[in-house]
């Protein structure tokens, strides 16, 4: 069985994941340069926690994972809201504190909530696949999905809330949801952004709006991480200025380097053609989790995969957009490169289901 699902595994995402990894710890060596390597230590020690745990998760038919789901969605709504009450860390409560290590659940929550909605899509849809459009039904699912975002919202963490809904969006689009209702949410979308704006919105959210709008409004405050950030990128050129060379990296203008804006460092510090590469690399990974979605054994693994797809693609553009001024500024970490314990852990939490319903397709099914 263990051979039958080592030949049939999609080895492009882990590959992918590998490269990912090593350009990061390379990163993260440059960006620690001046705190004796701590954060590089730490992600080093991730690393070798993660890697364990992604090979066991491979092993365990994901049907059984799904199954358990609805316990560890108990479970995580509780850390959830046991986590409000922990001390802000700046300015956010989304963190609970175990001596050296932070461990944040948001990030745990993305897998998870992404297995409970398949639990329940797919118990719905024993009656049938149109099941799902039907009103009493979908509203299930939402409710499903808004609990842990909003908990999240309430952190506050816009980015990880907006990851969630790209999840909600790829899964219900496999599910086959009817496309009066995605036209529906289109709509309601532009309506509620502006409302969102001016009526919801807190002031910090505001202020990052308007600054990804026009960087010069508060050059020397709001403004000012992401003009570093876009002149660090523009710096490197082709080739990069070079390891431990980067000028705003090293002298202190770009921050986190080690989170938020390590895709700047490494457009510095290595070039174009090596942050080029790195989403090249993004590309491929989030085609091959479709691709596994489109060859999956059932609508139980497409689900869970297109959820992960959607998560992986939504933290590829927007990491890589508010470094470069595209995109505001949400706090989203780049996976696999960016510094930080629980996201990389839930990364590969996320690879090993991947590579689990890869390796339990039928052959008979394979697309040219």
């Amino acid at each position: 069985m263990k051979r039958k699902i080592l030949k049939n595994i999609e080895w492009g995402i882990l590959i992918c994941t590998l490269i990912l990894i090593a350009i990061g710890l390379v990163a993260l060596t440059s960006a620690t340069k001046n705190s004796d390597y701590e954060e590089l230590k730490k992600q080093i020690m991730w690393v070798a926690i993660s890697i364990p745990v992604m090979i066991i998760i491979i092993f365990i038919d994901y049907d059984f994972i799904v199954k358990i789901s609805p316990i560890l969605y108990g479970i995580i709504i509780m850390l959830l809201i046991a986590v409000l009450f922990t001390e802000p860390i700046n300015g956010a409560t989304s963190w609970f504190n175990i001596g050296p290590f932070s461990i944040q659940p948001a990030e745990l929550a993305k897998i998870i909530t992404i297995l409970m909605l398949t639990f329940v899509i797919c118990k719905i849809q024993k009656n049938g696949r149109d099941e799902i459009s039907r009103i009493p039904k979908l509203l299930l699912v939402l409710l499903v999905f808004a609990v842990p975002t909003l908990l999240i919202i309430k952190q506050p963490d816009y980015g990880t809330a907006l990851a969630f809904i790209m999840a909600l969006v790829f899964i219900l689009f496999t599910a086959g949801i009817k496309k009066r209702y995605i036209i529906s949410a289109i709509l309601l979308v532009i309506i509620a952004v502006p409302l969102l704006y001016f009526f919801v919105l807190p002031e910090h959210a505001k202020t990052r709006i308007d600054v990804f709008l026009n960087p010069d409004l508060d050059p020397r405050g709001a403004g000012y991480n992401i003009i570093q950030s876009k002149l660090a990128i523009g710096a490197g050129e082709l080739f990069g200025m070079g390891l431990f060379k980067g000028n705003q990296t090293q002298l202190g203008f770009l921050y986190p380097k080690t989170t938020d804006f390590i895709f700047a460092l490494i457009g510095e510090e290595m070039g174009f053609i090596v942050a080029a590469g790195v989403i090249i690399l993004y590309v491929v990974l989030v085609t091959k989790a479709l691709y596994v979605a489109k060859t999956a054994k059932d609508d139980m693994g497409s689900y869970i995969a297109m959820g992960i797809a959607g998560v992986f693609f939504f933290h590829m553009l927007e990491n890589i957009g508010m470094t470069m001024g595209l995109l505001p500024i949400t706090g989203i970490p780049l996976p696999f490169v960016s510094y930080g314990g629980s996201s990389l852990l839930s990364n590969f939490i996320m690879i090993g289901i991947l590579l689990n319903i890869s390796g339990r397709r039928q052959k008979a099914i394979f697309i040219d």
